[in-house]
């Protein structure tokens, strides 16, 4: 089957990549369609392969920081020149942002999944914002929304918090 042997090897370059790794560069890298990839990804999930899609790409969730202490953070802000301040701020004190979470009045919990880990991650998705034309999730909760981050231990948590705190973003109550 070359298909289940495709699948494997999808598997393969998940588990050795060093990040996110696009779907066209997978069907390119085995000689199929973008669309092929796409299907054998749901085929993979249906499976029990835990890939999650990101803005850069395709990983396997066991390739983020093993270690790492995973934390949520309620935030708020009004602006994109907010949103990249905050961004920054996490990733600057050492976080990777995983994720975006808004509670939708209409259609629940809405999630997008981010993968910002450095300084050129937050450019790369505020242009991707600006060239897209799109608005951030918080556009939809008056700016109100949850990130789920990833520090290497309890005092850069505290560091983030703080810091957040301290430029008005943070959510307490």
């Amino acid at each position: 089957m070359v298909s289940a042997k495709r699948r494997k090897n999808i598997i393969r370059i998940l588990r050795t990549a060093t990040g996110p790794i696009k779907g066209m560069d997978l069907a390119d890298s085995l000689g199929v369609t973008r669309q092929v990839i796409v299907q054998d990804i749901a085929i993979l999930r249906a499976a029990g392969e835990d890939i999650i899609a990101t803005p850069r790409g395709y990983l396997l969730t066991n390739s983020l920081q093993p270690k790492a202490v995973t934390k949520t953070i309620a935030c708020r802000h009004h602006t994109n020149e907010e949103m990249e301040q905050e961004l920054t701020a996490i990733v600057d004190l050492g976080g990777s942002i995983i994720d975006v979470i808004i509670e939708h009045p209409v259609y629940g919990e809405k999630r997008g999944v981010l993968m910002i880990t450095s300084r050129q991650d937050v450019k790369d998705f505020m242009n991707s914002i600006e060239d897209e034309y799109a608005q951030p999730l918080s556009s939809l909760t008056g700016g109100v929304h949850i990130h789920t981050i990833q520090v290497r231990d309890e005092e850069s948590y505290i560091r983030i918090w703080e810091e957040l705190k301290r430029r008005g973003f943070l959510i307490e109550e």
